[in-house]
């Protein structure tokens, strides 16, 4: 169990997922003047922390193993993968809940009082900045953590 905390490049990824998540509760603080505890957790916003920890994974690993290593090439594709993802499929996801949640207010008389649906969750996806930031978090984590702290 001991050796998975000095694994670098998980190291790596998880810090930089939650550094991101954090920047979050951050700022929201600043822009909504109000701690919402619940951004550590949920998904959506900005820093993207998918983008975050999977650029930290790529690079840490080109870093430790070589660019051209075979993990690298994996590592690529799935953050490519996770990323166009965020940007695409969730994002239209969360616009989707957005309008089903307006059709319920508006809507909402019509149902008998059997039916009370709930509201969906809308913030699911990335706006190409957000996951652009994250990115660059990760690439910024992943050298501090792989070069000043973690490789021998």
């Amino acid at each position: 169990m001991n050796s998975i905390f000095n694994n670098s490049v998980l190291l790596s990824a998880v810090i930089a997922g939650s550094v991101a998540q954090i920047l979050k509760v951050i700022l929201t603080l600043i822009t909504e003047k109000q701690i919402v505890w619940d951004r550590f957790i949920e998904t959506g916003g900005m820093p993207s922390a998918h983008s975050a920890s999977v650029t930290a994974l790529s690079v840490s690993l080109g870093m430790k193993y070589g660019w051209d290593s075979p993990l690298v090439a994996i590592s690529f594709i799935f953050a490519y993968i996770v990323m166009y993802d965020a940007t695409g499929v969730r994002q239209a996801a969360g616009k989707h809940a957005q309008l089903i949640n307006e059709l319920i207010d508006e809507l909402g008389h019509l149902f008998d009082e059997g039916f009370q649906p709930k509201t969906l969750k809308t913030l699911l996806g990335h706006t190409l900045p957000q996951v652009f930031l994250g990115a660059l978090l990760g690439v910024l984590i992943a050298v501090l953590t792989v070069e000043n702290l973690l490789v021998k």
